[in-house]
């Protein structure tokens, strides 16, 4: 009978050996993986960062088309325009849902047990960590996240505007929600300059279906939405590429964690997380959407999370 020793140490002393698993399906022990299960966080605060999220990206689409295109008297103005904003509209609000309900890469609760430990034929004397919070093995890389209230394989941040972590399994979906925002954010930019020197020259008569005062204001907070905006998500898209180039996550790198795993190329980096060779798969969020899977699924909750 082969020997092994399973400790139970604070998080910021885990130097776990064991490697994750991320395949789908059942694990070994017959421990059940959540990997192919809709994952939804119920925590208030997310939730309402959630909602506040999409209000704003509905609001801008509401002023860019009723206040801006529509009633532009270039047509071709108008549809180029509102179909490009309105398309980015949707991939960055299907970037942020796919980010909120993917499971982030949880290690299955409780499986802290004898007879998964011996399906592991671990070698005598070798030590394996276990979380003492969620009772898991915690695989190489692996945090806890007191909000998720599970360990997140490769887990860079919890993220309060998606409701979830940004991990392993979910970063992907992340960059291309930062990515598309930044992409909205800066058109609206160039459409409410376009759009006030326009209303300047007409005396803010023909510009606009609203009155003047109300086209202002929809138009001045359309603005600083767009810049604030703007700025925190070409930041941390810019932050999420860098940390993938690097194989490196925001936490590894707050905690300056000298790392004990082979580190990936930049293009290796980028293909493991985006999935293959470059290609616009990389740039769909819908790629690997199976409606049909999710509808066809029960139901069960689960501590802090909800599995379908």
């Amino acid at each position: 009978m082969q020997s092994h020793r399973l400790r139970e140490m604070d998080q910021q002393q885990q130097r776990p050996l064991l490697q994750g698993d991320s395949t789908v399906g059942v694990g070994p022990a017959g421990i059940p993986s959540d990997s192919t299960q809709l994952w939804f966080i119920q925590d208030g605060c997310g939730l309402i960062c959630a909602f506040i999220t999409w209000f704003l990206v509905l609001y801008a689409d509401f002023v860019v088309t009723f206040v801006m295109l529509l009633p532009a008297k270039s047509v071709w103005y108008a549809v180029v325009n509102g179909v490009l904003f309105n398309g980015l509209a949707v991939l960055a609000l299907t970037s942020h849902l796919r980010t909120m309900l993917t499971d982030p890469g949880a290690v299955p609760k409780g499986n802290a047990t004898k007879e998964y430990m011996d399906s592991l034929q671990l070698k005598p004397g070798e030590v394996i960590y276990k979380c003492p919070k969620c009772c898991s093995i915690k695989p190489e890389r692996a945090h806890h996240c007191s909000i998720c209230k599970r360990c997140i394989r490769k887990m860079d941040h919890h993220c309060p505007w998606v409701n979830n972590c940004v991990g392993e399994k979910n970063q992907r979906f992340f960059v291309l929600f930062t990515m598309y925002i930044a992409m909205i954010s800066a058109h609206a930019l160039a459409l409410s300059g376009f759009q006030f020197i326009t209303c300047v020259r007409v005396q803010w008569n023909e510009c606009s279906d609203f009155s003047p005062p109300v086209t202002v204001m929809l138009m001045i907070f359309l603005c600083l939405e767009a810049l604030l905006f703007l700025t925190f998500t070409a930041v941390m898209f810019g932050t999420q590429l860098h940390s993938i180039c690097n194989d490196e996550t925001e936490i590894e790198r707050l905690k300056s964690e000298r790392p004990t795993w082979e580190r990936r190329t930049r293009w290796e980096g980028m293909r493991v997380v985006f999935g293959g060779k470059p290609s616009l798969v990389w740039i769909n969020p819908f790629a690997g959407l199976r409606l049909r899977h999710l509808l066809s699924t029960r139901t069960r909750k689960s501590g802090p999370e909800f599995s379908v």
